[in-house]
């Protein structure tokens, strides 16, 4: 009895050192302000769509890193894969780092809440191994504002520089907090190239590089605040040790800077002089307003372009609208924008076209129009008025004679009344439809007997769909593809929606390519590596360069979303996947 005991309970150990373990660990739970936190989620058996936390009162400065290890002892095999992430704490008190999940062997799995007490912060142990000297006394980062007491929808730019001393070295950059415009218009200019530059800073000699470049066109008046920018710094600094040669040993560190918060005065534009149709344009303006043509037959059309061109705030003013006689007909416009934001401003032109298409023969005009904009050099309002515009329609309908002299709009507008439209008449019919006054029966009639078998004609699609149900349920390959057909496409969708999230959208990018393979070449995760992956696309016919750079953009997307990127680069990321993924669908066989 003894023996057999001893048998279930080993095969009950044994199911249960078989099962998933998926858990969190973190490095500590009690940390200081100042302090990091490591936390790793780790699991025995391999996974797909891992799904971390929101990791509320932290601030993710580093991760996911992704380690996998597996052996084989004593004929027995063990599998490890962890995610790791570093983190900051954002403030004091007691957190909560909610689930984590992952699906394994088609099982949702996750972790248990883990909670984390934050103090104030601590002090750090020196000794000689540290740094000789501070980086923050080393590291600046800077917002040089053009003008801080700028007019309404006057352009302003901000310039976020990163200042550093020769005695110290970045290995990285990281966006924690992105600076916030409330009440400005706001526009990012591209930066092509971070190279260090040379620049005097407080009295001394710096190396310093440019991270941000933003053309702001204040919407409101009075004192506007802009939230600072805030970036983790991977800093390299000397220490007091030596290598065998004798070269100083230097150390890397990570440190938090932040531009500081800017105030803007934004001044009111002046009331005296600004007339009742001021639509608030502010700059240099050139305004025209120009017809097609100005003779045309009945049943022609002519195009009507009102435009503004110059430099200003051409994006955030509408332009006059024309007023013409009721005889001639004008729809609503078509408006165009070709303008251009550089740090000065903006530049370009915006215009409306509208289609005006005459109903009585006749000689028209419309009226001048006038458009008003306050000039920054001279600090007043100016006002542009176009010249009046005489149409002549040369054939057509004669338009009623206006009631009082003169008003000729009235007059056109009262006899398009009088005009009799098609649809107000019915004609006679000339056949008739009869209809007999005997009712049938419902019972015995079609409808009756059709209604009755209606059950035991669906008897038998009832039973053909349950047993192709049946067949899609025990087709357990197929099912897999079509779930991972179904991720690919969804986290495709995923990286679209997050093209202005740069960390979000590689995750979803790179989420999207892995289950795009699973689901063309019905292969586990296990066998995703870089060599399997590159023989099997190549077996199915795949183009050599298109699996290159397959390979190459998903080992790009873990990169990539710690790096600086800007959003043009991350446009021609998604658009490349596109590219790379359409050209496998066509080409795997």
């Amino acid at each position: 009895m003894k023996k057999y005991i001893i048998i279930v309970l080993f095969f009950c150990f044994q199911g249960l050192f078989a099962q998933v373990q998926f858990e969190a660990k973190v490095s500590k739970t009690t940390i200081g302000l100042n302090e990091r936190l490591r936390i790793d989620f780790a699991m025995n058996a391999d996974g797909d769509n891992f799904m971390p936390p929101s990791f509320e009162g932290f601030r993710v400065i580093a991760g996911p890193s992704q380690q996998v290890s597996q052996s084989w002892i004593n004929g027995k095999s063990s599998f490890n894969k962890m995610y790791s992430y570093y983190l900051v704490p954002t403030a004091k008190g007691t957190f909560t780092i909610k689930q984590a999940s992952i699906e394994i062997n088609n099982q949702v799995y996750k972790t248990s809440p883990v909670k984390i007490v934050v103090s104030s912060a601590v002090e750090e142990p020196r000794d000689g191994n540290n740094a000789v000297i501070s980086a923050d006394d080393n590291l600046h980062l800077v917002a040089e504002v053009t003008n801080g007491s700028p007019y309404l929808n006057e352009p302003i730019t901000v310039v976020y520089k990163l200042y550093f001393s020769d005695n110290i070295g970045i290995r990285g950059l990281k966006d924690i907090d992105l600076p916030k415009y409330k009440d400005f218009w706001s526009q990012n200019i591209e930066i092509k190239n971070m190279a260090p530059e040379r620049a005097n800073y407080n009295g001394s000699t710096y190396r310093y590089i440019v991270l941000k470049k933003v053309v702001l066109y204040p919407q409101k008046s009075g004192p506007l605040t802009i939230v600072p920018l805030s970036i983790d710094v991977s800093v390299e600094l000397p220490t007091n040790r030596r290598d065998m040669f004798g070269g100083m040993i230097t150390t890397t560190t990570n440190k938090t800077v932040s531009a500081g918060g800017k105030t803007i005065n934004v001044k009111a534009l002046p009331e005296n002089g600004k007339p009742a149709d001021f639509s608030g344009a502010v700059g240099k303006f050139d305004f025209r307003v120009k017809a097609s043509k100005t003779e045309l037959k009945h049943g022609e059309s002519l195009d009507l372009d009102v435009s503004v061109s110059g430099t200003g705030n051409l994006k955030l003013f509408s332009l006059p609208k024309p007023v013409v006689p009721s005889a001639l007909e004008m729809y609503d416009p078509v408006h165009t924008e070709n303008v251009n934001v550089a740090l000065s401003g903006m530049q370009g032109k915006i215009a409306d076209k509208y289609t005006v298409i005459p109903q009585y023969q006749g000689d028209y005009s419309i009226k001048p129009m006038s458009f008003t904009y306050f000039d920054l050099t001279t600090k007043t309002y100016k006002t542009i008025t176009s010249p009046e515009i005489g149409i002549k329609v040369l054939d057509g309908p004669v338009a009623a004679a206006p009631a009082v002299p003169g008003n000729e709009e009235a007059g056109s507008e009262a006899d398009k009344n009088q005009l009799t439209k098609s649809d107000q008449f019915r004609f006679i019919d000339l056949k008739t439809t009869l209809v007999s006054a005997k009712k049938e029966d419902f019972f015995g009639s079609g409808l009756f007997y059709g209604l009755l078998l209606t059950p035991f004609l669906g008897i038998p699609l009832l039973i053909l769909t349950k047993r192709k149900k049946e067949a899609i349920d025990k087709d357990v390959v197929g099912n897999r593809i079509k779930r991972n057909n179904k991720l690919a496409r969804k986290f495709l969708t995923e990286a679209k929606k997050q093209l202005n999230n740069k960390e979000l959208f590689y995750i979803s990018l790179e989420k999207a390519m892995h289950n795009f393979l699973k689901a063309k070449l019905n292969i586990e995760t296990s066998e995703m590596s870089k060599d399997k992956i590159r023989e099997i696309l190549v077996d199915r016919n795949a183009n050599p360069d298109t699996v290159h750079d397959f390979i190459q953009l998903t080992e790009n997307c873990e990169f990539a979303r710690y790096a600086p990127s800007s959003p043009v680069a991350i446009q021609q990321d998604y658009d490349k996947a596109l590219v790379i993924i359409s050209a496998l669908e066509k080409s795997i066989k």
